[in-house]
């Protein structure tokens, strides 16, 4: 970032930024991908009583939370950005619930700082990874608990990848991005990391692993949705229906028969329209939603067969959104409405283990660009 940066206004800087801070795949990759976003209409009124009070991370001015991860009910994990206009103080965030309140975490050994951190994953307690970028220039990924997180430094990494997703399980972290316009995996297997740039075009914006360490990542490709799987060791391409203009942004794993992934299809300026696919241990199918204006950015699931898709309405702004997806239906769900003029995006989803709550985080964009962070939780009697 320029020194000009700082002779320019915060509303012209807001301005020149907006689009970036509401999805990170539009901010670097506009002309490959579409801007990510969400909506859908229900049928019935909103099940406001399952909804429980918002809440927030108290970042400071200008935050906005990516991605959040429960390992527990009184330990959620969410990272993000705040004084997301200010090109000197512009930080990224890592916070955590410990069941009574959020605490922010420091990371120890980088003098520089982290930029935006896009998304966080639990290996298990006192596990956790956080990908981004750094205010070095280089891509960002750091490991830690509670104390506090390490920046971690991959010597094949360099100025200008980039990375978007995290997941880890048994010991394996992989993270996904792009490098030079092309889908990028970068993971760790015990001690070693490895890099893999593959030979198609495209990016990846989201990440799945298994119980066994399979994996799922998905983005997008030549103006298709992408998916990319990680078997015996290798990531592969794989077959998926054409849906032009379309693209995943993130994928949750239910067990080897079942998966979801979410995303869009760009159908012109302004204009996306919602996708959502699903595997079924065969073959991946592209599924119905329940509105077709639908901007999609997060999914989780309970490893039962029911999953949960976050996002914004454009038509109902200040009501904050998810979809309840079940038995190849989805059904939309939402909150009470907040501010005239104002918008809710639910940037990401995660369901508690062992309980039916789920948390989902993002921000509140008020009438005058202010962005506040925000994390609804969803459960109660009535979505038993």
């Amino acid at each position: 970032m320029s020194g000009e940066g700082r002779t320019i206004s915060n509303m012209t800087r807001r301005s020149m930024r907006r689009a970036s801070v509401v999805c990170a795949a539009a901010a670097l990759f506009a002309s490959a991908t579409p801007a990510v976003s969400a909506h859908a209409d229900p049928t019935r009124p909103p099940v406001a009583e399952a909804w429980q009070q918002s809440t927030s991370a108290r970042l400071r001015t200008d935050g906005s939370l990516s991605d959040v991860v429960a390992v527990s009910a009184t330990e959620v994990w969410a990272v993000g950005q705040q004084e997301i206009w200010d090109v000197w103080q512009n930080r990224g965030v890592i916070t955590r619930w410990d069941g009574k309140a959020w605490t922010q975490v420091p990371i120890r050994n980088d003098a520089t700082g982290a930029g935006h951190l896009r998304s966080v994953a639990a290996a298990g307690p006192g596990q956790m990874w956080t990908v981004g970028d750094g205010h070095d220039g280089q891509p960002y990924i750091a490991r830690g608990d509670a104390n506090g997180f390490d920046r971690v430094t991959v010597d094949e990494l360099r100025s200008g990848d980039w990375l978007g997703g995290v997941a880890a399980a048994q010991g394996k972290v992989v993270a996904v991005g792009s490098r030079e316009g092309k889908p990028l995996v970068v993971a760790r297997d015990g001690g070693s990391w490895t890099l893999t740039p593959m030979k198609n075009r495209g990016v990846l914006y989201g990440v799945a692993l298994s119980a066994k360490g399979d994996g799922w990542a998905v983005g997008d490709t030549a103006g298709q949705p992408l998916v990319m799987r990680l078997s015996s060791g290798e990531w592969k391409r794989v077959s998926l229906p054409s849906v032009p203009g379309g693209y995943l942004r993130d994928i949750h794993v239910d067990s080897p028969r079942r998966a979801l992934a979410v995303g869009g299809v760009f159908r012109g300026p302004g204009d996306v329209t919602p996708l959502v696919m699903a595997w079924n241990g065969k073959r991946w199918s592209e599924v119905d939603v329940p509105d077709g204006d639908a901007k999609l950015y997060g999914v989780s699931g309970d490893g039962k067969g029911r999953f949960w898709i976050s996002g914004a309405d454009p038509g109902r702004p200040t009501e904050p959104f998810l979809m309840r997806f079940e038995h190849g239906k989805g059904k939309i769900i939402r909150g009470t409405a907040g501010a005239k003029g104002s918008t809710v995006r639910l940037q990401a989803v995660t369901s508690v283990p062992g309980t039916s709550a789920v948390w989902s985080v993002g921000h509140i964009v008020d009438s005058a660009d202010r962005y506040t962070d925000v994390v609804k939780r969803f459960g109660g009697p009535s979505d038993r």
